[in-house]
């Protein structure tokens, strides 16, 4: 019995660290990541930035085909370069809060939690003269005092269902695989405009995967939506 309950507790642990991680995860929180399968309606996410030049080649791919994504920010990185945070908004793209410095919150003290949040949220008021409704955590790591803080600061959890692992992809084909192998309808996509360790990581392969799956996806009648715009398709 004692063996079999060690057996029970380990797979218990397993289930509640890979819940901790895991985007479409609901054990820790309810959060928004898709809308039902089949639907039309695809949202492209950006996390990391503003990162120059990589952030602002982006917003020239996404106004070439008149697409709109949503750009969850670091807050650290909005005050190094405010002028890229405001060409995001001016575009007519979604913000998010992505904390300030990108810390992995499931193992920060609530008082931490609180301020890495609040502090991104100064710094995007800041800059642009609004804040953040949604709120996406670095790495998709939470635990259940992760999701109230946010929504007590009146922010959404937001995570996803489609992963692009452009963080470490080795060419633009094989991000587009990735996300291709994904989709079933109702997608968030994951993909990022920075990388969270300095300004100026390389984003090429993302800018260029970004033009590909917009083709793609237009030409099969999809339509690019803003998280905040997929969510209020949800209430209809």
């Amino acid at each position: 019995m004692g063996y079999l309950a060690g057996i029970g507790i380990a797979v218990a642990a397993s289930a509640a660290g890979y819940q901790s991680m895991a985007p479409t995860g609901q054990w820790y929180g309810r959060n928004f990541h898709r809308l039902s399968r089949g639907s039309k309606k695809v949202a492209l996410t950006y996390d990391d930035g503003p990162n120059d030049p990589y952030t602002l080649q982006l917003l020239e791919v996404l106004a070439r085909h008149n697409v709109k994504a949503t750009f969850f920010m670091i807050g650290e990185f909005v005050c190094q370069r405010p002028e890229i945070a405001r060409a995001v908004l001016e575009a007519g793209h979604a913000i998010g809060n992505h904390t300030f410095s990108h810390p992995l919150l499931i193992f920060k003290s609530a008082s931490t939690i609180r301020r890495q949040l609040a502090d991104c949220q100064g710094a995007m008021q800041d800059a642009l003269g609004v804040s953040a409704t949604i709120f996406r955590p670095p790495f998709g790591g939470r635990r259940p005092e992760v999701f109230r803080i946010a929504r007590k600061l009146g922010l959404q959890p937001i995570m996803w269902n489609v992963t692009g692992y452009d963080w470490n992809a080795k060419s633009v084909d094989e991000i587009e695989r990735k996300v291709t192998r994904q989709m079933r309808g109702g997608d968030v996509i994951l993909l990022h405009d920075g990388g969270h360790l300095e300004m100026g990581t390389d984003r090429s392969h993302t800018v260029a995967v970004t033009d590909r799956i917009i083709r793609r996806y237009q030409q099969q009648g999809r339509e690019f939506v803003t998280i905040p715009q997929m969510m209020d398709a949800e209430k209809i």
